[in-house]
């Protein structure tokens, strides 16, 4: 298999423009995360995201009623010795990605019950400020089989700044777009990565246990970076980070120490497309929510941005938008019922009626890709 070319990068004071070129920029470092992250120069990223081991401590391997095997993570890389251990260990990823981040960057931890709080105390303890903390709801999360405790439907997202005080990026006005013109709340649902998104192995498997949906880290990137900015990401995995920050038009670096994610990242970033520019320009002006906003659609790629939309006969036509807006063809910009209303001059508008898609040389309303995602998402 390809092997991993070490980065030239050398320790640097804090980055001006002229020293981008001095990161591993779209590349994957292979090894450990601290030592890797220690080689990049100080205050050269614009924002991290971890997914770092969650210390399941899973005391023997799962069954499912009729007794087939639960693929759950029992990896080496998951594992601890102690919770002190474990402590010291994000203690210094953190301190890490505390010394390269931009003094307006964030770092964005997910994690599960097992782990997220000891997380947070270490986040708060090295000087990072907790900005939110989102909620990931599951709406496909795999049961409890032993019918012991809760079913465990959601895991824990922190998101923090440099300090109490630090300037960040976030995009609030894109968050509201593509939540159908509703402040964007602190809940996330979103399913389980499944379908053809998850990777498998030749033998059938998951390639990874704990594969990310895309649909999350797309809400993530447009939510609190610019075209341009460098996402680093120091638990790779299977590249999730890397293939969305690509169709975005962000730069990415990935830190992983497994061969077997390396090879499956490297194949599905090389296979992501970027989105067209003008597709990438999202909202920068200015009810009831529904069951799935439209947004929603654009992140899972059910309407991916760049597709085109029109009225039912053909009159009005637009451009679909990273964050869920619409761009007409004559230049006017609006979510989906606000630009259906200005383009008929009308008070209001049903825009998933009004908008269509074409599909086998016919027009459907966007509403049918709505039901479809609803239909694919209810377990």
């Amino acid at each position: 298999m390809a092997v991993i070319e070490k980065t030239r990068v050398r320790r640097a004071r804090a980055k001006t423009p002229e020293e981008t070129a001095a990161l591993p920029l779209d590349e994957i470092l292979m090894g450990d995360c601290i030592a890797q992250m220690r080689a990049l120069p100080a205050k050269s990223i614009d924002m991290i995201f971890a997914d770092p081991p969650y210390n399941l401590q899973l005391g023997g391997e799962l069954f499912r009623p009729d007794g087939s095997h639960v693929d759950a993570v029992t990896d080496d890389w998951d594992k601890f010795d102690t919770f002190a251990a474990y402590d010291a260990f994000t203690r210094a990823w953190l301190a890490e990605a505390n010394r390269i981040l931009k003094d307006d960057g964030t770092v964005w931890v997910i994690g599960s019950y097992h782990n997220i709080f000891r997380v947070g105390v270490a986040v708060q303890d090295l000087g990072f400020w907790i900005l939110n903390d989102i909620v990931w709801r599951k709406n496909n999360p795999m049961p409890n089989f032993r019918g012991t405790r809760f079913t465990n439907a959601h895991e824990t997202l922190i998101w923090a700044s440099k300090g109490e005080k630090a300037k960040y990026t976030f995009n609030y006005r894109s968050m509201k777009t593509l939540n159908d013109e509703i402040q964007m709340r602190s809940d996330w649902e979103f399913p389980i990565c499944g379908g053809q998104e998850r990777l498998k192995g030749a033998d059938g498997h998951k390639v990874h246990p704990t594969q990310k949906p895309e649909a999350l880290l797309y809400r993530i990137l447009l939510a609190c970076t610019k075209p341009g900015d460098v996402v680093l990401d120091p638990f790779f995995g299977t590249g999730t980070t890397g293939a969305v920050a690509k169709r975005l038009g962000r730069h990415w670096i990935g830190i992983e120490r497994e061969t077997i994610y390396i090879d499956a990242a490297r194949s599905r970033i090389a296979d992501a497309l970027p989105l067209d520019e003008s597709a990438l320009t999202t909202m920068q002006s200015p009810r009831q929510q529904p069951k799935v906003a439209f947004g929603v659609l654009v992140e899972n790629a059910y309407l991916p941005a760049g597709s085109v939309v029109m009225d039912a006969k053909r009159r009005f036509r637009a451009t679909v938008r990273a964050d869920g807006s619409l761009a007409s063809d004559c230049g006017a910009i609006g979510s989906i019922h606000k630009l259906g209303a200005t383009l008929q001059g009308a008070p209001a508008c049903n825009g998933w009626s009004f908008w269509h898609y074409e599909a086998e040389g016919a027009l459907k309303p966007i509403d049918a890709i709505r039901q479809t995602y609803l239909l694919a998402t209810q377990v």
